[in-house]
């Protein structure tokens, strides 16, 4: 421990840093090790970490567990203003405003005890990957990180790391804003410097928001060198055929991706580049809310040690089982683990081009297809709206299915206009010949509340003839208003749902459902009319 603070001060001098005791790129066991001798957190919402029966370290993020976007602001600089998409996804702060956020981050961080450093990169690709130095103070932050981004091997770490890095990360997440600081309306504040390359976290321990910041930083450095960044899971074949899949909250993105027949590439955040897809991180933040054996085996398998479970309830504090089902402290439980706790995940965790596309999207209105195919004017349109519904019971209000659009599938963390992620998706499934597909894993033969959801047994069965090239050689048809191309016919998949028109009763309701929710097609797309091309509007739905 004593030679590793010694190498670990030359770090701390830039940012006047001066800890006593320092942590760089401790050890898993000695971050359990310093996990369990953690003073008690002046929080009283913040419980002590502890390990489950199963070996993984369980820490809790206190009053916010989960991301704060209104608390997100990004330095506006020369540079940065003529780039970023402001508005109410990317808001501005001044230069002055986030030095101040910068010094409380640095002060608390220098009145700690212990201070742990994390070096890792971002990206499988060696080409192109980023290398990230996270200053925390909590041993759970700590863990997490290790866990989340690409570890160095020693070589690696004395040749990367022993300098500069390219973005820095200082989690001051206990301590909150207690001044009047411009342009800051919370105690709380996420402030992403572009062009210093820097992030400061205050006001939330929730460790997400260091792994969502990673992520944007990717959006806003990664197209520059025309490498576009992908909130999408992606996997192989046996034949090496790469699919990705996007899809926002319960589409099934998760369980479709975790194929036994393909291998994982990653679960959440990719780049295509020109040398084909990379993962961008080592790791996996699984949700957790009625996690089983079995229904999701390889996932409830990689809680173990090693890995970092948040906000989670034990059904016994003596047996330290873990009650998945219990959501009293968040819905939004996780785990964090490496990715080579999934079996037969690949690595390195990069690929070629990707054969296909899948665009996942739980349409409670039950009007749209099982599957369609989509051209790259649609694509690109699809792309930008990023469509899903809530249905009743995901939120406190909501009685009837409501549409929810987020831009690229992953509006919250895009640096740059929409469009700018969409000409550059249009051009790499042009230039490889990518197909791109609309699979609707929601309702049939009626709306929620009235029809079935969509058979996982038959959403799986489309995708498996998509991959084996079965479905593109079949007769398609038109499907009105959206102007979708839909099969026909589909092996071992019943003609009848293939056409969602056929499963409702009522064929008039039916029509008048499809024209509703083209309109809040519309209306959502308006926002970004300005920069799209007039082909990619009009592959929008038409009444």
């Amino acid at each position: 421990m004593e030679n590793q603070t010694i190498q670990a001060q030359e770090f701390l001098t830039k940012w006047g840093l001066r800890n006593a005791t320092v942590y760089r790129n401790p050890s898993v066991p000695l971050i359990y090790e310093l996990s369990m001798s953690e003073p008690q957190s002046e929080d009283p919402t913040v419980r002590p970490d502890s390990i489950n029966n199963t070996g993984a370290l369980v820490a809790y993020s206190g009053k916010k567990c989960g991301r704060v976007p209104k608390d997100k602001r990004i330095i506006k600089d020369e540079v940065s203003e003529r780039d970023v998409w402001w508005g109410d996804v990317n808001i501005g702060l001044s230069q002055d405003s986030y030095n101040e956020v910068e010094k409380i981050a640095l002060e608390y961080l220098n009145n700690k005890e212990k201070l742990f450093i994390i070096d890792g990169y971002a990206g499988w690709d060696v080409n192109y990957r980023l290398r990230i130095r996270v200053f925390c103070t909590r041993p759970y932050h700590a863990l997490f990180m290790k866990n989340m981004l690409i570890r160095p091997t020693d070589e690696e770490l004395k040749k990367d790391f022993n300098g500069e890095v390219d973005f820095y990360i200082f989690n001051a997440g206990p301590q909150t804003i207690q001044k009047p600081i411009e342009g800051i309306k919370s105690e709380g504040c996420v402030a992403v410097n572009l062009t210093e390359r820097k992030m400061v976290i205050l006001g939330t321990q929730y460790a997400g928001e260091m792994k969502k910041g990673v992520f944007g930083v990717t959006h806003y450095l990664f197209p520059k060198q025309g490498i576009l960044t992908l909130h999408s899971s992606a996997n192989e074949g046996e034949n090496g055929d790469v699919t990705l899949l996007f899809g926002l909250s319960g589409t099934g993105k998760t369980t479709l991706s975790a194929d036994p027949k393909r291998r994982l590439i990653g679960d959440d955040e990719h780049a295509w580049s020109d040398n084909g897809i990379f993962n961008i991180e080592g790791g996996c933040y699984a949700k957790c809310v009625d996690l089983s054996k079995e229904k999701e085996p390889e996932i409830y398998n990689a809680v173990r040690f090693g890995a970092v479970l948040e906000n989670i309830e034990y059904y016994s504090e003596e047996t330290r089982e873990v009650d998945f089902t219990n959501i009293s402290i968040t819905e939004n439980t996780r785990v964090s683990y490496p990715l080579d706790y999934i079996p037969g995940a690949k690595f390195p965790a990069q690929g070629g081009h990707p054969k296909n596309i899948f665009f996942l999207t739980c349409d409670a209105y039950g009007v749209l297809p099982p599957v369609s195919m989509l051209t790259p004017e649609q694509a690109m349109y699809h792309f930008i709206s990023g469509y899903t519904a809530k249905v009743a019971g995901t939120e406190v209000g909501v009685k009837e299915p409501q549409a929810t659009f987020s831009a690229c599938f992953g509006e919250a963390f895009l640096a740059l206009h929409p469009t700018l992620y969409a000409n550059m998706l249009a051009e790499k499934i042009k230039k490889y010949d990518t197909k791109v597909w609309l699979i609707n894993t929601g309702w049939s033969g009626g709306k929620y509340g009235v029809g079935q959801r969509m058979s996982l047994k038959y959403t799986r069965g489309i995708i498996d003839l998509i991959h084996s090239g079965e479905l593109k050689d079949v007769e398609f048809e038109n499907f009105p208003i959206f102007n979708f191309a839909i099969p026909k016919s589909a092996k071992n998949i019943p003609t009848q749902i293939l056409n969602p028109k056929n499963t409702w009763k009522n064929p008039e309701e039916f029509d008048k459902q499809v024209l509703e929710l083209a309109e809040k097609f519309q209306i959502n797309f308006k926002k970004y009319e300005d920069k799209a091309t007039q082909e990619v509007i009009n592959a929008g739905p038409k009444f």
